[in-house]
């Protein structure tokens, strides 16, 4: 490619010395000065030359370069996206406020820990271990997944950093990587418990509709007190978890709550009560702890006031009822009337067997004569 570059000046230096060789100068002093001419443009032109080869051999290789910074750079690109998909996966293994914080750098991935006050929730299906014995392996794996996906999108929709999944019981808590302020996150925890229950009752139709004739009910204990988090396990496999009395009363206030219903203890209870509807459900002695831990059940959200969404509860000695009317279905609130109606209808025929004996006592006996 420089050769024909250079093809007329090569053609100029040939034709001057043929000249110069042929001595056609009309004196020396001319020829002398012509020969000078031509080799010092010899010699530019050799330099110039030389100049364009090294131009030639940079900019081929300065060509390869790039093609090695492309093909880097696809490289870099194709495990960027590995890494990407790899870290989605490894994502759903932890809870997104803890993924977050060791990512950003944060958080420490180190045997450590720290006393914080947290709001600790617990809860699992009342009757489940009887529902799985009558349900396939298929079925049984579709039922406790689709809870499971439930629950965990409404815990993530209010901010909870959920520990773990042990069966059908799930462990959650406030406060840590991340926190609102003590009372905030009893708030959203409480809050996030009756969206779970609210969640429970759709799941418990399709259940129905799928044949599974059982009603399935979930317990929720709440509570709030202070705990050590962070990690633990071994510097091969750690769990970033949380420990402590406050962990303990959570999940025995769990096993205390009824199907459906979302039990709290005082300490949480003090932090919620301007919001949430709540009644006393007396003290209960709770296994490792020395005192009795009074308890709260929780109705509903004051909020709902307004929409005509207080709760109806009445307790007799053999007369039960608790209602939350806003939080019904059509088909809950039909059945619920139906329900109501054979009860009155019951009542009715106790209350007419009354009159009747009330009236035969009054009535004078057959046979007998009057004075």
């Amino acid at each position: 490619m420089a050769d024909d570059l250079f093809a007329a000046e090569e053609a100029v230096i040939e034709a001057a010395e043929g000249r110069l060789s042929q001595s056609s100068f009309s004196n020396d002093d001319d020829q002398a000065a012509f020969d000078a001419l031509l080799k010092s443009y010899k010699k530019l032109f050799r330099q110039t030359r030389r100049l364009v080869r090294i131009s030639d051999r940079n900019e081929h290789e300065l060509g390869l370069m790039a093609d090695k910074q492309r093909l880097a750079a696809e490289e870099i690109a194709q495990k960027h996206r590995e890494l990407e998909t790899l870290s989605t996966k490894l994502a759903k293994y932890l809870s997104p406020q803890v993924y977050a914080s060791i990512f950003a750098g944060t958080q420490e991935v180190k045997l450590e820990s720290q006393r914080k006050k947290l709001t600790v929730f617990f809860s699992d299906i009342e009757g489940f271990t009887e529902t799985t014995d009558r349900l396939e392996s298929e079925e049984l794996t579709q039922l406790l997944n689709q809870y499971l996906s439930a629950m965990s999108e409404v815990a993530l929709e209010y901010g909870a950093t959920i520990d773990k999944y042990v069966g059908d019981a799930i462990m959650i808590f406030f406060g840590d990587p991340e926190t609102r302020g003590v009372r905030e996150d009893a708030l959203a925890c409480v809050k996030m418990a009756i969206a779970m229950q609210e969640r429970m009752n759709s799941l418990s139709h399709l259940w129905r509709d799928a044949g599974i004739a059982r009603s399935l009910g979930c317990r929720i204990g709440i509570n709030t007190g202070y705990c050590t988090v962070g990690n633990f396990g071994s510097d091969d496999r750690m769990d970033y978890t949380i420990i402590g009395g406050a962990v303990n009363l959570a999940s025995r206030l769990e096993h205390k709550a009824e199907a459906g219903g979302i039990l709290i203890s005082y300490e949480t209870y003090a932090h919620v009560k301007d919001e949430v509807i709540c009644e006393a459900a007396g003290e209960v002695q709770v296994k490792g702890i020395a005192y009795e831990v009074q308890t709260y059940r929780v109705l509903g959200l004051r909020d709902d006031l307004g929409q005509g969404g207080q709760a109806i509860t009445e307790e007799l000695p053999n007369f039960k009822l608790t209602a939350k009317p806003a939080h019904m279905s059509p088909k809950e609130k039909q059945a619920a009337i139906a329900a109501l109606e054979r009860t009155l209808a019951c009542l009715d025929q106790g209350k007419s067997a009354q009159r009747g004996k009330a009236k035969a006592r009054k009535s004078p006996k057959k046979g007998r004569i009057a004075p």
